[in-house]
């Protein structure tokens, strides 16, 4: 798989948008205080933006940034056989193409390092565009995954709250409410209720700022 086949199977810029979201909202309740969290979403950046980022807390790591021109992916597998360590350039064809309206994005000093862009696939949609875009990028032989997309990007491919309760649970080792999951992923606003069911420790109050500043709806009581 590579990020082709990404650009292929990812949904168009609102759901995207809402997914991510959705993600980033139920680990936040599941892990309430935020220690070695997988995925976050709130406003960051220039004019507006909103990232949706990931951090493995390995070295791997993706962004998905919403613009008012539209949404730039961004990931890095360090040890990718594309990663820009290995010869210290980005492998050809992966930033060449990627259109002016997103400069701001693929310059942003946090995915840097030292002056290295930190990338190994890109993917991009302009609102007007009816599709997602990628480089022409010949890959190297041999590898199934050879830019980290394929694993990277899963939980944006699969878009299932299954996805997202597999990926949990293994994660944190805990059982996770599938029911919950599905009611974030439609973008239910979060009660009570449904913060309980995915995590017995916390109530809506502990939660209730830092869901708020997503965007994502939360029940005034």
């Amino acid at each position: 798989m590579t990020v082709h086949d990404v650009a292929a199977s990812l949904s168009d810029l609102p759901e995207l948008h809402d997914l991510c979201l959705s993600i980033a909202v139920a680990e936040a309740v599941l892990n309430h205080g935020g220690a070695y969290r997988y995925y976050t979403f709130g406003a960051r950046g220039r004019g507006g933006e909103k990232w949706f980022s990931m951090r493995n807390g390995g070295g791997d790591e993706y962004d998905v940034v919403f613009s008012a021109a539209g949404a730039y992916i961004r990931g890095f597998d360090h040890e990718s056989a594309m990663s820009p360590y290995a010869d210290d350039k980005v492998w050809p064809g992966v930033l060449d193409t990627v259109p002016e309206v997103f400069r701001s994005a693929v310059e942003e000093p946090a995915f840097q390092d030292e002056d290295m862009p930190m990338v190994t696939c890109c993917l991009w949609r302009e609102k007007e565009d009816d599709r997602w875009r990628t480089g022409r990028i010949d890959f190297p032989e041999g590898e199934r995954d050879p830019d980290g997309s394929g694993w990277m990007f899963a939980m944006l491919t699969e878009r299932t709250p299954q996805a997202f309760r597999s990926w949990a649970k293994d994660y944190y080792e805990r059982p996770v409410d599938l029911d919950a999951v599905r009611d974030i992923y439609a973008q239910r606003p979060l009660d009570e209720d449904i913060v309980r069911r995915l995590n017995p420790k916390i109530s809506l109050a502990d939660v209730r700022d830092e869901i708020r500043a997503t965007g994502y709806p939360v029940r005034s009581s």
